[in-house]
């Protein structure tokens, strides 16, 4: 593994070595059968130079793999940043394309969604972006820096596991964790929906949703048994930490557990699963649920589970590798005729340093901004899958979706390993089923797309799986 792990490099040095020609040229020649991996990690967490500084926890990263099976090269990459936007992907995919043989529909990122990872206003987004961001000054001089960080540090961590592909083989498996994570909607005794409703609430009823408490695990070794990294995706939001710091939240714990049994050159790559609806708060369990010992405690506990799965997992047949993505048009915000009045009296109320707009006020007011300059149009995302054989298969899709949709998908997947990668992309807030805008609450308001969009998104990411699974068992065949 290139040794950049835990590295922090400035952004002209990334600048510099993105342009080194001894990170151009092919891989190592090997036969055409074999399955080739290669990984890397850089560090990201910004810096006096690269935008702002915060105290940091433990290091936020971009994680990345290359894997390549005959003519096709494909890269998985998961950042340590709570959203990402298809700027920054695109840009990331440019430079790949430049600088190895990747193709730029081949090049899957998303992120792990910690709360913990940047300052609103980074990396082109933010968790509560201001209703008028700045265009000058120093918070949207930040925000570029960082920026430009970012895409030249993700594209250098793909090159660099492009330049460390070697043989090996991969082993995969589903474990089971239900103790971590609660579908945080809930129905109330007024009949209404409402999220996180707090802990101890007896207006409670019930929740209105399930939890996914599987734990995909994918596993790979040199041809010699070298532990090489382990791919672990688990439905649950990363919210734990909390405070002002950089952390990479449970999955940091997640790691080191991990690497104090495989070894510290073993990349573990964490992925969020569809957990637009989840998170790790118990309300009927203890007042305090936060921090980095809580923190500590889930990734304990799904570190423990991923290591009884190493046990389980079998080996993957050798087929081909296999991309395919779909632009999918989801139906437009839905507006109803009082809203852009009230929208723009709430605006106007922020902008003139009135009463400052409550968490529900706000994404309300972005929405219907939001949906004014879209007028009408459907929003275009991208949905993505990479297969490895017919056993073994990644789906990336865009946004916080809720995790009835990544269960359909799992349900329909002709693989029996199946990865499911929110978050990637690009962030179009929350991607909830029809039955969760009938009911309302913060996530249903919190969206850039109307009733149906979720259920385009397990459609074009089934058609995906079928067809390349089909592909996979003719040639395999």
């Amino acid at each position: 593994m290139t040794r950049i792990y835990a590295c922090r490099l400035s952004a002209l040095v990334l600048t510099l070595a993105l342009d080194a020609s001894h990170l151009n040229g092919q891989p190592p020649f090997v036969a055409a059968d074999d399955l080739l991996v290669g990984r890397a990690a850089v560090a990201i967490t910004p810096t006096e130079e690269t935008g702002g500084v915060k105290p940091v926890l433990d290091e936020l990263y971009a994680k990345a793999l290359v894997l390549q099976k005959a003519e096709t090269t494909a890269a998985i990459v998961v950042l340590d940043l709570p959203v990402l936007n298809r700027r920054i992907v695109e840009a990331v995919r440019l430079l790949v394309t430049e600088r190895t043989q990747i193709e730029a529909e081949n090049v899957m990122i998303s992120v792990t969604h910690s709360h913990t990872g940047l300052t609103p206003g980074w990396a082109g987004s933010s968790s509560f972006p201001a209703l008028s961001p700045p265009k000058d000054g120093k918070l949207a001089a930040e925000a570029e820096r960082y920026r430009e960080f970012l895409i030249h540090s993700t594209a250098y961590a793909i090159v660099a596991a492009f330049k460390d592909l070697q043989s090996a083989r991969v082993s995969a498996g589903v474990g089971y964790e239900d103790s971590l994570p609660f579908n945080r909607r809930f129905l109330m005794k007024d009949r209404t929906v409402v999220f996180n409703p707090g802990i101890g609430n007896t207006d409670i009823v019930r929740p209105v949703g399930p939890i996914d408490p599987s734990v995909p695990v994918v596993y790979f070794e040199s041809v010699g048994g070298k532990p090489l990294a382990t791919l672990v995706n688990y439905a649950m939001h990363l919210d734990t930490v909390g405070g002002e710091v950089y952390s990479a939240d449970y999955p940091f714990t997640l790691a080191k557990c991990l690497a104090d049994v495989k070894g510290p050159d073993m990349l573990t790559v964490f992925s969020i699963g569809t957990a637009g609806n989840i998170n790790h708060i118990d309300v009927n369990g203890p007042k305090l649920q936060k921090g980095p010992a809580e923190a500590a405690r889930i990734g304990i506990v799904l570190a423990a589970e991923v290591l009884r799965t190493y046990r389980k997992l079998k080996l993957i047949d050798m087929g081909p590798l296999k991309v395919a993505r779909e632009t999918v048009m989801l139906p437009p915000v839905e507006l109803q005729p009082c809203d852009s009045e009230r929208a723009r009296t709430l605006a106007d109320r922020e902008r003139s340093g009135g009463k400052k707009l409550n968490l529900l006020e706000r994404v309300f007011t972005q929405r219907v901004l939001f949906a004014e300059a879209q007028e009408g149009r459907p929003l275009d995302v991208e949905v993505q899958v990479m297969t490895l054989g017919n056993e073994l298969a990644w789906v990336a899709l865009p946004g916080e979706v809720f995790v009835e949709l990544g269960l359909a998908i799992k349900q329909e997947s002709p693989f029996p390993v199946t990865m499911i990668h929110e978050l990637a992309y690009d962030w179009i807030r929350y991607v909830p089923d029809r039955k969760g805008f009938h009911e309302g609450s913060y996530e249903a308001i919190n969206t850039r797309c109307g009733p149906g969009g979720g259920e385009a998104l397990v459609e074009a990411a089934v058609r995906c799986l079928l067809e390349l699974h089909d592909a996979a068992k003719q040639a395999i065949d």
